[in-house]
């Protein structure tokens, strides 16, 4: 089975998408299998992360913003803006999939664990996500 979300986001970071997921799972009616993630951009990326406390998201997202400054003299594609190529790196350096095990009809996510779009644009923008059960 496949689906699509579609995921507004406001800002770059990491937006849990936990509950969209969820519900994608629950209309397969699907008792055990495993649920594919696949965000179809190079300028975002996929996650499973603490979803308890919010410092542990904002620390992360500080991390790589340092790791991968915007404001770099190297880059030589800025056709989109200074944070287009920072964009694709941290979207290499991270998931563009992810595969969770489904479990008696629910995704097998530990219990502070959370499914994350990370957002590496400053833009408000739609990302879309594919889904896949099997």
């Amino acid at each position: 089975m496949i689906g699509t979300l579609q995921i507004d986001v406001s800002k770059q970071g990491l937006h849990d998408i936990t509950a969209e997921v969820t519900g994608w799972i629950g209309k397969m009616n699907a008792e055990e299998g495993l649920c594919t993630l696949f965000i179809q951009h190079t300028s975002a990326s996929l996650l499973v992360q603490e979803n308890y406390d919010p410092s542990a998201k904002r620390d992360l997202e500080s991390w790589l913003n340092r790791l991968v400054p915007e404001d770099d003299s190297l880059y030589t594609h800025t056709l989109e803006g200074p944070d287009d190529m920072p964009a694709h790196i941290k979207s290499a350096l991270t998931a563009t999939s992810l595969s969770i095990p489904v479990i008696k009809g629910r995704l097998a996510l530990g219990v502070w664990q959370g499914i994350f779009l990370w957002e590496h644009r400053h833009s408000v923008t739609r990302r879309k996500i594919l889904l896949h059960f099997s």
